[in-house]
């Protein structure tokens, strides 16, 4: 597999965010989510970027449009009819479009196609992006690690891929660095949308003694509800998207993490103005802006300034470069 690229260009965008200059044609936008864009989590989080982006570059130079609830089998016709009515750019946001896209852009030469998460370069008309999760799941972990009272924490992830894969390692490289006498019970629901799946998980881990808990994608607003709807209120929760520190059950959540997909968009739009349709990777870490971390400040002395330090550092040295994670050598 050849090694992700990211071109200067791209480089630039990722540094300036939502200071790129605006297209001078319009460029058309279609989103193909297999949740919904309100889902408080993996879709929202596209979504909310690309109406970011299309926001500071005004709806006459940015059209969009989305369709939610796209299973890989309905998706490709979906994406058919963007790219039949001359859309630029179509976002299949998941993995699990891989290969529909891959199926499907050598016969709509002139789209530009796009799926993530994936490490994978694409053809000449396919982009694809990695969140670089082990990142952000490292400074949720840091945070579980210091928190924990009983040194058990949960983790209930989708799938074992992709940037979910990352994250979770990261969690646990995380933990383990603040706290190494923590155990880290992992946890996968199979699904990216199954939130009773999820929220039964999370009750197992929370009766086998877990005070801390986390997860990514949409499916883990199911583990978060759980949280909330405990009887033990001295259990926490770290999120993945930022978000969660807005919705109802925000009182249980101590930190969240987002992707900041106007990156990549802005990206893509450059990269299809300057000629370019296809044939990149496209990173989200710290370092290139890619991702956002918080803290949740109405949760009182839980966060303690010793927390906040430690998790403080780690961000600055990932942003850095100082520090590396060999989020593959966590084994499951």
């Amino acid at each position: 597999m050849r090694k992700p690229v990211l071109a200067l260009g791209a480089v630039f965008a990722f540094t300036c965010g939502l200071s790129a200059a605006p297209p001078k044609a319009k460029v058309k936008i279609a989103l193909i989510v297999e949740s919904t864009v309100d889902d408080k989590g993996w879709c929202q989080s596209m979504h909310d970027a690309i109406k970011a982006v299309q926001k500071e570059y005004g709806e006459a130079k940015v059209e969009y449009s989305y369709s939610e609830k796209m299973k890989p089998v309905d998706a490709g016709s979906a994406a058919r009819q963007y790219a039949s009515k001359k859309f630029d750019i179509i976002i299949c946001h998941g993995a699990q479009y891989k290969n529909l896209v891959n199926e499907m852009a050598p016969d709509f030469k002139d789209t530009t196609f796009v799926f993530g998460t994936s490490a994978d370069i694409g053809g000449k008309n396919v982009f694809t992006y990695m969140p670089e999760s082990e990142e952000t799941g490292y400074l949720n972990g840091i945070i579980a690690g210091m928190v924990t009272k009983t040194n058990t924490v949960g983790l209930v992830g989708p799938v074992d891929g992709g940037d979910a894969a990352r994250y979770d390692r990261g969690f646990v490289l995380g933990a383990k660095a603040a706290n190494p006498k923590v155990n880290v019970k992992v946890a996968h629901t199979g699904s990216f949308g199954d939130f009773v799946k999820a929220s039964e998980l999370a009750q197992t881990q929370m009766k086998a003694g877990a005070d801390f808990l986390t997860g990514s994608s949409q499916q883990a607003m199911g583990a978060l509800r759980a949280v909330a709807a405990s009887a033990d209120k001295n259990i926490w929760w770290a999120g993945q998207d930022i978000s969660q520190l807005h919705v109802a059950e925000s009182p249980r959540v101590l930190a969240a993490s987002s992707y900041n997909y106007t990156t990549v968009v802005e990206v893509l739009i450059a990269k299809r103005e300057a000629g370019v349709k296809g044939g990149e990777n496209i990173p989200l870490n710290f370092a290139n802006k890619g991702f956002v971390f918080a803290y949740n400040d109405k949760v009182g002395k839980v966060l303690t300034p010793a927390i906040r330090k430690a998790v403080d550092k780690a961000k600055a040295d990932l942003t850095a470069g100082k520090l590396k994670l060999d989020w593959k050598a966590v084994k499951f």
